[in-house]
């Protein structure tokens, strides 16, 4: 594709040099292949110092901005130009809005004036990116003006950027404008309520819903947005359905998001930080259960589920309810499989539980008494096996009883394995929640059963804290963690993307997705092979308790696997998460860009992919 000088791109987000949500992972992940198309490619973001610092190198700005930025400069809109220290160092426009603020009444007239927008009780929340898009919307009109010449394309994420969008459009600036929403404030809003909102879609009075949530003005920006941006976009089909029936306006594009493929480790790679990672999880695992009770880990797998504390919107209930009826089969049919689920789902806590750093403690004072006695160990084994006649080996109990240590070994290793010993049953979370009674989470999994009973085949660990390699405990880096499970489980009802299942994949590591989920549905409408990799549950329109049966089916037919079976799911998700590299992806931006310099120039662009 060749973009020609006069055709510049302006991307602005809130997320910008501004670790947020998903969009940060969107617009880095993506950005160098961007640049290397559209030479004038600008990303814009807000300005806050701190993070600036760290991410963000400032530099001379180009010659055709530098009237634009000194414009502003005396409207108390200080402009920085420099570049993002991500993969293709892409150059980007940090606006400090915090001279526009007193004005922020004024503002929010205007967008009630012009676009009918409900804000007069609107909190800072909504107020500050107003502000900030505003300004960014003041940028781009100027360089316009400066720039008469150009043909430029300015592409907002979601209702915070939006209101550029809008002060252009107003303005009537030389500008083709994109608007992306990546999941509409209405629909997370009443799914996250645990309302079934696909069953009732068609029936929802859109602006009636939004007033009585009170997220009018949010909506309102959004609704907007989708019909004056000459090219409305969404991130899945299952958004673009849902914007329809809420915002009035079905998507032209779909912007699929992708991963950097390149940047994930290859097969191989995978293969042995597998094994490593599953030892340290193996770790965790012994001085969390066997204070209490012993199970063979070589016949164990371990399954995790990782997001916000979105009970419903996550499907963290159909979880719980499926990983009971899964116990319950394997207990059945004394199955010698165990089960080990991680819940790594953050939120408030104050500290590990008290017994967990003393089992840990334990755990390694037994560690080094082997290795401190290894010598020791390895000469009895030695000479034992020397001396044993060969018959003696085909008798196990007799051979089990030679003596293979002295008396002084044996009584350390015995006040060793005491203190290390625990009554009653394990822990459920690893850390103290506060008002812990009421935490549904914990609830759900206390009220179906999994309470890390020792006949229990599903074992349960709610991990309430990020995994940032230090938390004292498990230790191990968010993809890390992933790459030593088994299984990932992403069950969402409200889900406009998911990376976390794409992720997964692309670790290695078999996921499970659904129909409601918009990489699922891309899937989907791939016709990709069922033969797994990436499992995709049943939700559209589905009972809970039909949900539930079928994810309870999914987990049994993947327990039941041999460990090549296993492998081989590792090598299709690994191959199925390539179906979503940027390298094809990013092809449906510069569609929704040519679109829209079609509609606002009336020219056409031969974009030669």
């Amino acid at each position: 594709m060749v973009i020609t000088e006069e055709e510049y791109l302006f991307e602005a987000s809130w997320e910008v040099c501004n670790k947020v949500g998903g969009i940060y992972t969107v617009i880095t992940s993506k950005a160098a292949l961007v640049h290397e198309i559209y030479r004038n490619y600008f990303l814009i973001g807000p300005y806050f110092e701190a993070k600036a610092r760290e991410i963000f190198v400032e530099e001379k700005p180009p010659a055709e901005m530098q009237k634009a930025f000194s414009e502003l400069q005396k409207e108390g809109i200080k402009c920085y130009f420099g570049r993002w220290q991500i993969k293709g160092e892409p150059k980007a426009v940090l606006i400090d809005y915090t001279g526009l603020t007193p004005y922020k009444n004024d503002l929010k007239k205007n967008y009630w004036d012009w676009f009918k927008i409900d804000s007069l009780r609107s909190a800072w929340d909504f107020e500050e990116p107003m502000i900030w898009a505003t300004a960014a919307g003041r940028f781009i009109e100027k360089f316009s003006g400066y720039n008469e010449n150009k043909k430029i394309i300015a592409h907002f994420h979601e209702w915070l950027a939006g209101f550029a969008l809008l002060y252009l459009k107003k303005q009537d600036t030389n500008a083709a404008t994109v608007f992306t929403t990546h999941a509409t404030m209405l629909g997370r809003t009443i799914a996250g309520n645990g309302e079934p909102l696909y069953d009732i879609l068609d029936r929802i009075d859109p602006e009636k819903e939004a007033i009585n949530r009170g997220i009018q003005d949010k909506f309102g920006v959004e609704k907007a947005c989708a019909l004056n941006a000459d090219v409305f976009t969404t991130v899945s089909d299952i958004t673009s359905i849902e914007a329809e029936k809420l915002l009035g306006k079905k998507a032209d594009v779909l912007l699929l998001n992708g991963l950097d493929i390149e940047k994930f480790p290859t097969f191989e790679e995978i293969s042995i930080r597998h094994r490593e990672n599953r030892e340290r999880i193996r770790e965790f695992v012994s001085y969390y259960f066997f204070p209490h009770y012993y199970f063979d880990l070589e016949h164990t797998l371990f399954f995790f589920i990782v997001g916000r504390y979105e009970f419903k919107n996550k499907g963290i209930d159909v979880t719980i309810k499926a990983l009971g009826r899964l116990n319950e089969q394997l207990k059945a049919e004394h199955s010698n499989r165990n089960i080990v689920v991680f819940f790594w789902i953050p939120r408030d806590v104050h500290g590990a539980k008290e017994e967990l750093p003393e089992n840990k403690a334990n755990f390694h004072r037994i560690e080094h008494f082997i290795e401190r006695n290894r010598n020791l160990i390895m000469d009895k084994a030695m000479m034992n096996i020397l001396k044993c006649p060969v018959p003696d080996f085909n008798d196990m109990e007799k051979f089990n009883k030679i003596n293979l240590f002295h008396s002084d070994f044996m009584l350390e290793a015995k006040q060793l394995k005491i203190n290390f010993m625990k009554k009653g049953n394990p822990l459920v979370t690893t850390h103290n929640l506060p008002y812990e009674s009421q935490d549904i989470l914990l609830n759900s999994l206390l009220a179906i059963g999994l309470d890390n009973k020792e006949d229990d085949k599903v074992k349960v660990i709610y991990y309430p804290v990020y995994l940032t390699g230090v938390d004292g405990l498990i230790d191990l880096q968010y993809y890390d963690a992933i790459m030593g499970c088994h299984l990932g489980l992403f069950p969402s009802y409200y889900e406009p993307w998911g990376y976390t299942p794409l992720e997964s994949a692309a670790l290695g590591v078999p996921s499970l997705t659904t129909d409601l989920g918009g990489f699922g549905r891309f899937l989907m409408n791939k016709e990709v092979s069922r033969q797994g990799g990436i499992f995709i549950l049943n939700r559209f329109h589905k009972t809970e308790d039909e949900v539930v049966s079928h994810f309870s089916e999914l987990l049994y037919r993947f327990v039941e696997l041999d460990q090549k079976g296993r492998v081989y799911q590792k090598m299709l998700a690994k191959e199925t998460a390539g179906l979503a590299d940027w390298k094809e992806l990013i092809k449906n931006y510069f569609e929704a860009y040519k679109i829209a310099l079609k509609k606002k120039f009336n020219i056409t662009v031969n974009h030669d992919h």
